[in-house]
């Protein structure tokens, strides 16, 4: 039995790349979301941090700034053309020597290597985007060391709260448990901790 909110497949409903530069590059959802607050508490420096599904990097370069220069920041990505226009603005910003991205293919994350290792994931606004809830958050579980957190969160407007249920029982089945339920704008938000 698959732990997917809605059996479906992929393809058919990723972010597209135009809606990737909206969401990344909008002034008014910096305000809203602010980036580098939302996350301070959250994020360490030289903390391993994983983020699936960063776009054009709405998040990426500050939670590159906030892991510092020790740290690392690994974006997974099934898009690569949105990993290519977050590559060029790390370059810009003169921060590509923090991230380590990733094109990945199928229904996989791709980070066996980070087991144990990931301090704080982050999955914001794409959960609803993969085709296995389940399978995803097993690898985000894996990956996080003992007490390691993920903030993960939907749009309100676009998850139903009975969808986004059925997303946080397959991270607790994965797991994780919940620690706080912080208040995003126009979001469901919770943030997880794998026990230790």
């Amino acid at each position: 039995m698959s732990l997917s909110p809605t059996p479906r497949h992929a393809a058919d409903h990723l972010c597209p790349p135009w809606i990737g530069r909206f969401l990344a590059f909008n002034p008014l959802r910096r305000l809203l979301y602010a980036p580098g607050s939302l996350l301070a508490n959250l994020v360490a420096e030289g903390m391993t941090v994983l983020e699936p599904g960063p776009g054009m990097g709405f998040f990426t370069l500050d939670l590159a700034r906030l892991v510092g220069p020790t740290g690392r920041v690994v974006a997974v990505d099934v898009q690569p053309k949105m990993l290519e226009t977050l590559r060029r603005r790390a370059v810009r910003a003169g921060l590509l020597d923090r991230l380590d991205l990733r094109a990945v293919r199928g229904n996989t994350l791709g980070v066996s290597d980070l087991a144990g290792k990931v301090g704080f994931a982050l999955a914001f606004a794409m959960v609803h985007e993969v085709p296995d809830a389940g399978r995803f958050f097993s690898e985000i579980s894996a990956a996080l060391s003992p007490g390691g957190r993920l903030l993960f969160s939907e749009p309100s407007w676009h998850v139903a709260e009975e969808f986004f249920q059925r997303e946080l029982d397959a991270a607790l089945a994965a797991g994780l448990s919940v620690e706080s339920r912080p208040r995003i704008p126009i979001s469901r938000s919770i943030l997880l901790r794998k026990k230790a």
